[in-house]
């Protein structure tokens, strides 16, 4: 049982909802509720979470938010349930829904941020299953600057298909070969059956195992919970400890600000390039970065991939899974590795109110797996995934080279206006071995809402194509993505940055080893076709994508939407 400290309500938020004559109105609405006056004189802790019935990655955080209530309640506060939305990629994903993806993440910082205003809570703990959800609440949590905690709700077990482990990416590939006459509709179907078999979010080191990860190595979720599957029992003792945990953190008087620190940013990019992550940690990372007044872009990250070594065999270009690296060690076994090699800063304070090093000073070597390699013997010598920059990304780009045989491609560009129209040419076999697909107006204001593209990457590959061709987007890809895939290219066409000046056959050059990509046109050409340019009109004149791209930064910063820490007046737990 935790030792439970009384606290002192008048130096708190909840003071406003709580103490004195006036507030019996809003007592009384507690007393409704069932709340005793010992429950209203404690702490009040928001427990949001992200659950939902729209897709398996979020279907048990609202059983692991009761063993977060627990925790909290042990300890000595009064833990106050909420939900927000959560958009899934698996499911947005080839069509329309996917520009509501992005703008998802705002939408649950801000509710999470208004919720906790709204009612003058004291300290969050967050859950989140599925991509967008991770940041979203990571964001609020820093915004807010209260105590908090972020709790994972877990990756999906892998399924099992002709003796082999499969996840949704395997899905998304047999599409491709489905429409090349490699797989036949039965095959498909009794594929797409047993690829995801429980809660959890998707298995391999895609954006939500990517950003899990995020979460242990800048410090904001406690050792070891982001490994453990979301089906298993385990995950609610990781609730109670998240719950008991964040009253201490109110204790001490840590908050997020204190742990998310430039530092700590750079041992985040670390873990994703050590673990071949997504390349959306590099629109989350300076996202999460800006709500603290933290200037932390594309390009510092991208440095950081370059310089740090790729030593974990994950998914989409290796073999395993989160729950493998779950059995062999979890994240801690990974940041060890990265400690020891001299790639973390170890005096980063963390949620667990000791530093990253004190954290890992127990964590032994296993010799007995194969996950995670030494930091001697790398899979690469430097990240999975890295920044470029050139005539045709002038605010950069960001391409995952984990698993690429090759890291230099020059062809003819073949130009879409769009991803349907990229993907019915891929599924018509209306493109060459050798050709650069540009699929553009698909950034955060062109799309608006910066799609990703694993539709279409999958179905390449899935024809057999995806060492033969190399794609550009001013939109993202999914962390499932396999192949010379480059997203995130700014600035965006919508702005009429170059890429939305390109045509078909104009030569593109991409090194990823030298971090370039290049268009062969001279300036004067850009020039001229810079001054034809016109923009083009949006089909969203109103609601929430309409609001979004007239708010909406660059992919270089973010994609942010508001002027963040360096903005603040006065912070909401101060207020």
């Amino acid at each position: 049982m935790p030792r439970i400290t009384i606290f002192d309500k008048s130096r708190l938020p909840s003071r406003h909802a709580t103490l004195g004559p006036d507030r019996a109105p809003h007592r009384s609405y507690y007393y409704a509720m069932g709340l005793s006056k010992e429950d209203i004189d404690r702490p009040f802790v928001g427990v949001a979470t992200a659950w939902n019935e729209a897709a398996p990655c979020n279907i048990a955080l609202h059983r692991q938010a009761q063993a977060v209530k627990t925790g909290v309640s042990r300890a000595g506060g009064t833990p106050r349930e909420f939900t927000t939305i959560t958009v899934t990629d698996g499911i947005a994903m080839g069509h329309q829904g996917m520009k509501s993806s992005l703008v998802s993440r705002e939408v649950i910082a801000d509710s999470v941020e208004l919720t906790m205003r709204g009612h003058a809570y004291d300290a969050l703990v967050a859950l989140a299953g599925c991509d967008k959800s991770l940041p979203g609440m990571m964001m609020a949590m820093v915004r807010l600057n209260v105590p908090a905690i972020f709790m994972y709700g877990g990756s999906i077990l892998p399924g099992r298909w002709r003796g082999r482990d499969v996840t949704v990416q395997d899905v998304f590939e047999a599409v491709g070969k489905h429409a090349v006459g490699e797989m036949s509709e039965e095959e498909l179907y009794e594929l797409e059956r047993v690829a995801c078999p429980s809660a959890g979010a998707c298995g391999g080191q895609f954006t939500a195992n990517t950003m899990a990860c995020v979460s242990e190595a800048i410090g904001l979720a406690l050792p070891g919970s982001a490994g453990t599957p979301a089906p298993m029992e385990a995950r609610d003792r990781w609730g109670e400890q998240s719950g008991e945990m964040v009253m201490k953190l109110l204790e001490l008087g840590i908050r997020p600000r204190d742990i998310v620190t430039r530092q700590s940013l750079e041992n985040a990019a670390r873990v994703v390039a050590a673990s071949g992550g997504s390349t959306n940690a590099a629109l989350h990372l300076p996202a999460i970065a800006h709500e603290a007044g933290i200037d932390f872009d594309l390009h510092d990250v991208a440095r950081i991939f370059r310089e740090t070594p790729y030593i974990a065999d994950l998914k989409p270009a290796g073999r395993y899974v989160m729950k493998d690296l779950a059995d062999a060690g979890g994240v801690p076994l990974l940041m060890k590795a990265l400690l020891d090699g001299g790639h973390l800063h170890g005096d980063c304070i963390t949620v667990t109110g000791r530093t990253i090093a004190e954290n890992l000073a127990g964590v032994a070597w296993n010799p007995d797996q194969d996950v995670v390699r030494p930091i001697a013997e790398p899979i690469t010598s430097w990240g999975g995934v890295v920044g470029l920059r050139g005539s045709l990304a002038p605010e950069g780009a960001i391409v995952k080279v984990a698993g690429l045989p090759e890291l230099r491609f020059r062809g003819p560009a073949r130009v879409f206006d769009c991803e349907e129209d990229a993907m019915k040419a891929v599924q018509a076999r209306r493109y060459e071995a050798g050709e650069v697909i540009v699929i553009r107006y698909e950034g955060p204001k062109g799309g608006p809402g910066m799609r990703e593209m694993l539709g279409v990457t999958s179905a390449i590959y899935g024809q057999g194509m995806g060492d033969k061709v190399a794609l550009i987007t001013d939109g993202r890809f999914s962390g499932a993505t396999r192949g010379f895939c480059i997203g995130h290219v700014g600035p965006e066409a919508a702005v009429g940055g170059p890429i939305g000046l390109l045509r078909d056959g104009d030569m593109i050059v991409i090194d990823a080893e030298a971090g370039i990509l290049d268009v062969e046109l001279s300036e004067a050409e850009l020039e001229a076709r810079r001054r034809d340019w016109k923009p083009r009109a949006t089909m969203y004149g109103s609601g929430a994508l309409w609001r979004y791209a007239q708010n909406v930064g660059p992919a270089e910063k973010g994609a942010v939407t508001h002027p963040g820490g360096r903005g603040e007046v006065v912070q909401y737990a101060d207020l």
